[in-house]
């Protein structure tokens, strides 16, 4: 049974016990996220790094640091990882979220169905707070799934009967989380109740009745508050995750994100001596390793920003030796397979094939100076950029293509600054798929992209991709919404969008839009030598018989 059926499951639906192994999905588009630390302490973040040194140095974002902490409290055991994780999300009836102003019970549903992509034995029901309403048939049920939960997430539930309701029937949950709720309800953290300043939201400071839980509930406490704050699908997700791992079972995706302590920082003294001096003798570099350790790890926004900002051959030469050559951080990542997401099978009424496939990403460069303008995507850390548009061309050499994205970036000074990336791009075994693989800082990054649908005119296109930057730990999926001159498709596309999104498991309401308003004087021109459309022509004269008649 899909999770779907769960949060609108008939009567008799219940937890399974279904399982089955862990697939990879993180933050998209080849960003990487690792931290450079500066000795200073973490006190007030979720996320800790160990004190490498007493200046700079490169390590792990750490979920939980125990490294020289014997006050540390080791919550996971090796428990078996098949064991289903049981969660129940209470939304308000009626509320509507900050994303795109959706519906919470929509983002929860979707968030429920993403949480498959990670571990099928990851298992939530989603139920509105009107069941006092409902028949007791309805009542009974979630009273039956409060009994088997790991985890209550409670959102925008404000009524007063309802909360005098979960009050009396979830005491046996060992864990709580409440969000934008009223504050008469209690959060809790393997099976501890937390006392807050501020009611109605986890973040505050804990008052926990065996101080040794102290710090490490701090530090879940303040990852889970800080991930909701960013207000995206991933991040919704991302709270639960990081409560299952923490308290019911280990979850791979976050063992990437803790700390290795001594042997990152011996691999690094015995390697990259020289590339780590290098970096805290050259000032951009130095202030990128400060910027990061400003950053929580799982913060992607700032991260990827602080990299981006300060960006620098000598930041390059550090994280090509840390990481890409030597993995200190003793990383590693796969692509992940889900979602699954079909090649757009035929265009202009021919089959799909390779060369079709290129010429349709070659877009509308040759008529205009760039391929397609992001409209929107998915990814928070890189969506975050005006202006981008991506180049692509066929190389000089025989059956070379090659990818270039050009986007601008609003540094942490204030500053706009344009930067460009180079991606390699061979081609996928079925026509309309493609591997990419680029170097960005010092960082392999290789991904798995599909022409999910375009108009015949070219008027607009969906292009999804899955990727992986190993010796980051990173796993990402994604998309992008394109266009000629960078605005919204028109409403007579809003089918045929919405059908493309769909078959990526994304929702409209997950993507962040670009700012193209202001795009002056972009970097764009290509190699010498390149070549572009081999079949298709692209011009006014071009229409798109989808919408015609």
């Amino acid at each position: 049974m899909s999770v779907l059926n769960y949060a609108s499951a008939p009567p008799s639906t219940s937890f399974s016990s279904k399982s089955s192994g862990f697939v990879p999905n993180g933050h998209q588009f080849g960003k990487f996220f690792f931290f450079f630390g500066t000795g200073k302490s973490s006190q007030t973040t979720a996320l800790s790094s160990p004190q490498l040194s007493n200046y700079s140095a490169l390590s792990a974002a750490a979920l939980q640091d125990k490294s020289n902490d014997n006050d540390a409290v080791t919550v996971l055991t090796e428990q078996d990882v098949t064991t289903p994780v049981r969660i129940v999300a209470l939304v308000g009836e009626g509320s509507v979220s900050p994303l795109n102003s959706s519906p919470w019970t929509e983002v929860m549903r979707h968030t429920a169905k993403r949480l498959k992509w990670v571990d099928e034995g990851f298992e939530m029901l989603v139920f509105t707070d009107n069941f006092y309403q409902s028949n007791d048939e309805t009542m009974g049920r979630l009273r039956e799934a409060l009994d088997l939960a790991n985890i209550l997430m409670i959102v925008s539930v404000t009524n007063e009967e309802s909360v005098r309701w979960v009050q009396a029937n979830s005491k046996i949950v060992p864990n709580v989380i409440c969000f934008d709720s009223s504050p008469a309800l209690t959060n809790k953290l393997g099976g501890f109740i937390i006392q807050t300043e501020t009611k109605g939201s986890i973040l505050s400071k804990l008052s926990l009745t065996q101080p040794k839980k102290l710090k490490e509930s701090e530090k879940i406490v303040h990852t889970v508050s800080e991930a909701w704050g960013r207000r995206n699908s991933d991040d919704i997700r991302f709270c639960l995750l990081v409560v299952i791992n923490a308290y019911i079972r280990p979850v791979p995706i976050l063992q990437n994100l803790r700390s290795k302590g001594f042997s990152t920082l011996n691999c690094m003294v015995k390697n990259c001596g020289p590339q780590i001096l290098n970096c805290l003798l050259d000032p951009n570099c130095r202030k990128a390793l400060q910027c990061l350790n400003e950053c929580s790890p799982v913060d992607q926004v700032c991260n990827y920003k602080c990299i981006a900002s300060y960006e620098s051959p000598k930041l390059e030469e550090f994280s090509l030796c840390v990481l890409q050559k030597h993995n200190c951080l003793a990383l590693d990542a796969n692509i992940p397979d889900k979602p699954y997401v079909t090649p757009i099978g035929m265009f202009r009424g021919e089959n799909m094939s390779h060369e079709i496939a290129e010429d349709i990403f070659v877009g509308w460069l040759g008529n205009l100076d760039w391929s397609w303008r992001v409209v929107a995507g998915q990814n928070p850390a890189y969506d975050q950029f005006p202006c981008q548009y991506q180049l692509f061309y066929r190389g000089k050499a025989k059956g070379s293509f090659w990818y270039e994205p050009v986007f601008q970036v609003k540094t942490i000074e204030g500053d706009l600054v344009w930067r460009r990336r180079k991606y390699r791009v061979k081609r996928g075994k079925t026509p309309g798929t493609f591997y990419f693989s680029v170097l960005d800082n010092g960082v392999v990054s290789n991904e798995y992209w599909t022409i999910v649908d375009v108009a015949d005119d070219l008027g607009w296109g969906l292009f999804h991709y899955h990727g992986a930057a190993r010796v980051a730990g990173q796993s990402y999926t994604g998309a992008v919404l394109v266009s000629q001159d960078g605005m919204y498709p028109n409403k007579s596309h809003s089918e045929r969008l919405a059908s493309a999104l769909d078959r990526c498991s994304i929702k409209e309401w997950e993507l962040f839009t670009v700012d193209n308003c202001s795009c002056q004087n972009p970097p764009l021109g290509l190699p010498e030598g390149s070549s572009l459309h081999y079949q298709i022509k692209v011009g006014e004269d071009i229409k798109d018989p989808y919408f015609q008649g």
